[in-house]
């Protein structure tokens, strides 16, 4: 994939946020800088901030006025609004993101039971892209797919790096609930259903693990700048993995 030229922009989100954007691309490099922003205020917040949320191409930082008005800082001068406040200060962290845009990613590998009643959309990906169902799992399962944001539904994973082989357009018609764990395929995406929920991805098989526990301190199973790698099982496979949890 070519380099992209990576620009930043900022724009007020109501008087408690900013967002933070990196162009409106999907793309690695963009990705790398949205999570070295996020991977930073994590780890220092900055005073009055409460939280920040990652998407595609930007972030968005929300924070506390009355806090980031007493903020002592080096950018701000005496009344200006908290928008500049932060803005000055974003810009400054902005400067320093190198050393974090380089971490390892995570990888985390994903059991698959494709076809049969879990894939019924499986054949109709196979007939679209003029290839057999085998050559279609086997390119969906040899992939390394990146998390780029999780959205939509608690801990659903969107995944980029997707082989254009098995690219399929959404179903014209939603589905009114799709089984937790089912995995999907629209467009140039690829992701897994982590509850049960309505959807209009086309579906190709399902994975026994559960990608969303609301019980833990760490609720998604994946979270952004991880590498997924999906592997196939059989059916009798998958209810041994049901039987385990």
């Amino acid at each position: 994939m070519k380099k992209v030229k990576v620009s930043v922009e900022m724009f007020p989100i109501g008087e408690s946020g900013i967002l933070v954007e990196f162009g409106n691309n999907i793309h690695p490099d963009i990705h790398r800088k949205t999570k070295a922003l996020t991977d930073y205020l994590d780890t220092h917040p900055f005073q009055g901030m409460i939280e920040c949320v990652s998407a595609f191409s930007s972030v968005a930082v929300f924070y506390d006025p009355i806090k980031v008005k007493n903020l002592q800082t080096n950018y701000a001068e005496k009344g200006q609004l908290s928008y500049n406040i932060v803005k000055s200060v974003l810009q400054e962290i902005l400067l320093s993101l190198n050393e974090f845009a380089n971490s390892k990613p995570r990888i985390v590998e994903i059991p698959v039971c494709y076809g049969g009643e879990f894939g019924p959309d499986l054949e109709y990906v196979a007939e679209y892209n003029k290839i057999t169902v085998d050559e279609v799992v086997k390119i969906h399962s040899s992939g390394e797919y990146l998390v780029y944001m999780i959205g939509f539904a608690p801990g659903f994973p969107y995944l980029g790096g997707m082989s254009e082989k098995i690219s399929v357009p959404r179903r014209q018609s939603p589905r009114m609930l799709i089984p937790q764990g089912s995995v999907g395929i629209a467009g140039m995406q690829t992701g897994v259903y982590p509850i049960g929920t309505p959807g209009g991805w086309q579906l190709i098989g399902r994975t026994p693990l559960e990608l969303f526990r609301p019980k833990e301190s760490s609720p998604s199973l994946l979270k952004s700048g991880d590498i997924v790698k999906f592997y196939p099982i059989s059916y009798e496979e998958y209810k041994k993995h049901k039987e385990e949890r």
